[in-house]
């Protein structure tokens, strides 16, 4: 082996050890921010990353979509107990009237 091939050899070496990827790094991405595809983006993974964090994204809108009509009902809710209790209790009355 000649020492431009031994040269080669060890930068080949040299930069592969600068860019390779740690599985126990892959694993702590995927565990705490998986849902952001942030493991994938680290891995190269570009497309399918960009896949997990619009769902991502997605989820949250949805969520959030989903939850703003249900505190507006409630807060509504607040308001028409009473008469539904009284509605209620009226049918209740009703039922077991004399006659």
């Amino acid at each position: 082996m000649d020492e431009r091939s031994m040269l080669t050899g060890a930068r080949a070496q040299m930069m592969y050890d600068a860019n390779k990827k740690s599985a126990g790094v892959s694993y702590l991405l995927c565990l705490f921010l998986g849902g952001v595809g942030a493991h994938r983006f680290y891995l190269g993974r570009t497309g399918t990353a960009v896949g997990q964090l619009a769902l991502w994204l997605l989820g949250w809108v949805t969520f959030f979509v989903a939850w703003i009509p249900l505190g507006i009902w409630i807060i509504v809710d607040l308001f028409l107990i009473a008469g539904i209790v009284r509605e209620e209790n009226m049918k209740i009355a009703d039922k077991f009237a004399f006659d």
